[in-house]
């Protein structure tokens, strides 16, 4: 079983240490996935303060991180707080031997303090971006990221982005469709792209708003396997084209185009994962419109063709534990 840990510390914010408790606690079994072991581990077993007036309590010491295979850094409390040389250490020894290391909003200060970022690519929230590039100018921050995922070391950016990476690692671990009924369950978005804006007003209409581009929005969203165009959705939600691309851009955070890319990559990547239908019909059923759409965009997007996509997700192993 994949054992994750997630660093507790005093005055921790409760609401940032649930966010990957709430993710990866979830009963996967129930959706089809094998369970995660998870973990909470602090500087010492016994209780420690939240910022919000209440007490937790820390099941582990530092010691637990040896056996986890994911280890997630939340929030940190303030970007000037040194961590603990104890737990510094204990993340370096955890990277050496192959752990995933993850740090949400500002736990990318500790990862960066660990100097386990040197030379990498890492978001954290756009509010403390000048800090962070002013106390470790040799990592390249991505301002805009919502997350970055390095393969071994993700980071996050604030709250509602690190659900979104929570996510990706559910996605990254069981596929698609497992990641969208957590989403579901949490009532989120079931996905928005790692390097999608940080400044959105919503990343996915709520349904029954009475909002026109919401309701234009899960159209295309049941439609993707129509030609699709910024007219047509202008047309549909009664808007002039300059006002819809306007809006548009300000709910979703990114250009018709590559939300339209996005959402259709998506359907591709759940039908080659859960499906048994041949390429072809994917890239109709997708709005890739041929095959060879498909696979230049799909091969572009996550460097493998679609084929080779389905067989190494069908075939992948379940999750090993780190040694």
């Amino acid at each position: 079983m994949h054992t994750i840990a997630v660093v507790a510390f005093e005055g921790i914010s409760p609401f940032h240490l649930s966010v990957p408790c709430i993710v990866f606690g979830d009963d996967l079994l129930k959706l089809g996935a094998p369970r995660y072991r998870l973990l909470i581990a602090g500087e010492k077993i016994g209780s420690i303060h939240t910022m919000s007036g209440f007490s937790i309590d820390v099941g582990h010491d530092l010691s637990g991180l040896t056996e986890a295979d994911t280890i997630i850094v939340p929030a940190w409390g303030a970007p000037s707080d040194r961590p603990p040389q104890a737990l510094l250490s204990a993340l370096r020894t955890a990277h050496a031997r192959g752990a995933r290391l993850v740090g949400l909003c500002l736990g990318t200060f500790v990862l960066a303090e660990a100097g386990l970022l040197d030379g990498r690519t890492a978001s954290t929230h756009w509010a403390w971006a000048d800090e962070f590039e002013c106390a470790h100018p040799e990592v390249a921050l991505n301002r805009n990221a919502l997350y970055v995922d390095e393969g071994d070391i993700l980071t996050s950016a604030g709250t509602a982005a690190a659900i979104d990476c929570c996510l990706h690692i559910v996605r990254t671990d069981h596929g698609a469709e497992i990641a969208n009924r957590i989403a579901r369950r949490l009532v989120v978005a079931p996905h928005r792209q790692g390097d999608q804006a940080q400044y959105i007003e919503a990343p996915l209409p709520k349904q029954g708003s009475g909002d026109l581009l919401a309701a234009t929005i899960a159209w295309a969203i049941a439609h993707l396997n129509e030609p699709l165009s910024l007219e047509r959705l202008a047309d549909h939600a009664g808007m002039s084209l300059r006002s819809f691309t306007r809006h548009f851009r300000k709910k979703t955070g990114t250009t018709f185009t590559q939300w339209l890319l996005g959402q259709r990559l998506a359907v591709a990547q759940r039908l080659l994962e859960t499906g048994s239908c041949s390429v072809d019909h994917i890239a109709d059923m997708a709005g890739f419109g041929s095959t060879v759409s498909l696979r230049q965009h799909f091969t572009r997007a996550f460097s493998i063709s679609p084929a080779s996509y389905r067989r190494q997700f069908q075939s992948r192993p379940a999750l090993r534990s780190v040694p």
